[in-house]
């Protein structure tokens, strides 16, 4: 067994080729909205590996969202560096704007169009089934409610196959069959290599085998300690006609499955 530590902080010295190739590093980041106001974060320094699930926690106020928005290069760092980013980059925020006067099939077309997707189309029939609202497609998003606004504003980010998912709060006002259904979603997210970083106020991923957890509380950054869970590799040999049923039935009981070799 070993204690799981896949984030790390340059006076931590982990394997790269153990934890996967880098997506994003922040070196001395800090932040703040005006020239004159106060520092929301200081001096963040972390590396973020490829195809991880991050949990990040803390109080309120304390800066989560602006991580994440740096993170996803919706903001820029007052100080310091962010490098290492993916060319595809989702991010759904914690309110979805639905001031647009489109319908939600013309809104992620046009995202789809903007993003110069050939299989716009299949992919919106896809998330939007996965999401439970391809009922809601002809309806124009201001008549949306909020845990619908929610599912698209969701869509929108996972829509052209992300390397790299921010999401802000994405449990927050969905049904329960979504909010039951969106961890394990994650997790083959995770494991197709997309690294997925996420702030969780309900702790829906709290059950979630190998999600890495980050807290930000004090202007700073630092790695949860107090949720680290020890966790063991298993490799199990089944009938190659039996493989999609047993990784089917791992994933559902909570468990990160990494690949299937034949």
């Amino acid at each position: 067994m070993h204690t799981a530590l896949p984030i790390f902080f340059r006076t931590v010295s982990l394997s790269a080729q153990r934890y996967g190739s880098v997506v994003v590093e922040l070196s001395s980041v800090a932040f703040r909205y005006g020239r004159r106001d106060p520092w929301v974060l200081q001096d963040v320094t972390l590396t973020v590996p490829r195809g991880r699930i991050v949990e990040v926690a803390g109080p309120n106020g304390a800066g989560k969202s602006t991580l994440l928005r740096l993170i996803a290069g919706i903001l820029r760092p007052r100080r310091g560096a962010i490098t290492g980013r993916p060319a595809r980059v989702g991010f759904a925020p914690e309110r979805f704007p639905t001031v647009q006067p489109f319908p939600v099939a013309t809104y992620l077309r046009h995202l789809a169009a903007m993003r110069r997707m050939a299989d716009a189309e299949a992919a919106i029939a896809e998330w939007s089934e996965r999401l439970r609202f391809s009922h809601l497609l002809a309806v124009p998003l201001p008549q949306l409610s909020k845990g619908s606004a929610h599912k698209v504003g969701l869509a929108q980010a996972l829509l052209a196959g992300p390397e790299l998912l921010v999401l802000d709060e994405p449990f927050a006002g969905l049904d329960p069959e979504t909010r039951a259904a969106l961890p394990p979603l994650l997790a083959d997210l995770a494991d197709a290599g997309t690294t997925v970083v996420v702030s969780d106020h309900q702790r829906c991923l709290h059950d979630l085998p190998g999600v890495d957890r980050l807290r930000v509380d004090g202007h700073t950054v630092s790695l949860d300690a107090s949720d680290r869970t020890e966790l063991a590799v298993i490799e199990v040999v089944v009938a190659a006609n039996e493989a999609e049923a047993v990784v089917r039935k791992l994933r559902g009981d909570g468990h990160v499955v990494r690949g299937v070799r034949r």
